[in-house]
């Protein structure tokens, strides 16, 4: 049998541990791992695992795609379509299932597959892959990823693409590579290029986005990208060091350290964590001896703690820091105001990332009924979102008039 193959993607036939095909739409990545799969599955006896982050029903699997691919090949003789499975009558399998379900005790039975498909790979968390991955131990396995990238700080994309491990073949594959894109396809294409220009790089030519589709501050995400205002934000002795808390315990404690200079507000470091006391961030950041200003809390941190019968505002008093507390904004006026504020805002990529990628994956809530966006979702990117709200409601107020703390310069001491 002669089957023609787009020139990119036939290292699908070749020897590599990770096969990784990244790129947009019409770029025939999908229709190629299946046929590719289906047609070594006819040579040799191979067990295959369909994978994706979640799959609740086998509609969700490429278990149909297989389906027309065996059709379309003329292969109907050789292979069996079952409701969940498909199976070759030289022994071959294909089984299909969702990663999200699996802990490392339930994966074991994929312990003999020859070839794991993950499609649909940018979605695929860093526990799924560090559960798959050791499972995967057959010798001469592979692991066959396609995908088209969302974040650059995605999991997969940092495994896979920005930093493949060894004895892998990655390939970005878009329309102009697919010898056989439609017409159909390619009016889509214009379409989308007229209609949908912020969308256009990532969903045809797999590029990767500044922020998730619908993020709050998807805008000012890319501009502070596109003007490098994510980049090493070095610590200024000479400007006071405030600290901007959005409080939390079973939820994340977010800290963001600021200096403010003439015309910038520049976020040099950011902190998450949770289940820890106040007196505890107050020790860690002490301990990094920088030239403190102001320490803003929420309007909440006057509440009083049941426990102790002290606020969280009378707490950071007692141990040394001048509190102020965060004027009680509500939340669509903080978020029209961070966003007048982010074009002055510096970001140091290394020590803020977090913060970076809450910014990037803050999204309203959407109504099922009537797909109209809602309020602001509460979820783990959210505290990150909220702590850079806290930032600009309070910029204005950060001054460097007053010196207060240690100043340390490397090869001076202490002033």
């Amino acid at each position: 049998m002669t089957i023609k193959f787009p020139k990119k993607l036939r290292f699908l036939f070749q020897p590599y541990r990770y096969k990784v095909a990244h790129g947009g739409r019409g770029s025939a990545k999908s229709w190629s791992f299946a046929r590719a799969l289906l047609l070594q599955g006819t040579t040799k006896t191979v067990r295959v695992l369909c994978a994706r982050e979640v799959q609740l029903s086998i509609k969700q699997s490429v278990h149909k795609l297989l389906k027309d691919q065996i059709e379309l090949l003329g292969l109907t003789s050789f292979y069996e379509v079952l409701e969940t499975e498909i199976r070759g009558i030289n022994g071959t399998e294909f089984s299909f299932a969702g990663l999200s379900k699996q802990t490392v005790d339930s994966i074991k039975s994929f312990e003999g597959v020859d070839i794991v498909w993950v499609e649909e790979g940018q979605s695929v968390s860093k526990k799924s892959w560090d559960v798959l991955i050791p499972t995967i131990r057959k010798a001469g396995s592979e692991i066959w990823i396609s995908l088209n990238p969302e974040l650059e700080t995605d999991e997969t994309y940092q495994r896979f693409i920005a930093n493949p491990p060894p004895n892998s073949c990655v390939v970005q594959v878009n329309y102009h590579d697919n010898p056989w894109f439609s017409e159909e396809l390619e009016a889509e294409r214009i379409h989308c290029q007229l209609t949908a220009p912020k969308d256009y790089d990532n969903i045809w030519l797999g590029k990767c986005k500044p922020a998730v589709s619908g993020a709050i501050y998807y805008d000012e995400v890319a501009a502070a990208e596109e003007g490098q205002r994510i980049t090493n934000v070095p610590y200024d002795p000479m400007l006071k060091v405030h600290v901007v808390f959005d409080l939390g315990w079973n939820d994340a404690m977010a800290i963001s350290l600021i200096q403010k200079g003439p015309a910038d507000i520049r976020v040099i470091e950011y902190i998450e964590d949770s289940h820890k006391t106040l007196d505890h961030y107050s020790a860690l950041l002490k301990g990094k001896s920088l030239n403190w200003g102001d320490l803003y809390l929420p309007h909440d941190g006057r509440n009083k703690d049941f426990k102790t019968g002290k606020s969280a505002e009378e707490i950071m008093t007692a141990l040394g820091w001048s509190v102020k507390i965060t004027p009680n904004m509500s939340i669509e006026a903080g978020i029209r105001l961070t966003r007048m504020t982010f074009p002055r805002m510096y970001f140091d990529k290394a020590k803020t990332e977090r913060l970076i990628q809450c910014a990037k994956r803050y999204r309203r809530s959407i109504n099922q009924q009537t797909n109209e966006p809602g309020a602001p979702m509460h979820d783990e990117w959210s505290h990150g979102a909220d702590n850079l709200r806290y930032v600009a409601v309070n910029a204005e107020s950060m001054t460097n008039e007053t010196w207060g703390g240690e100043i340390h310069y490397p090869s001076l001491g202490k002033f």
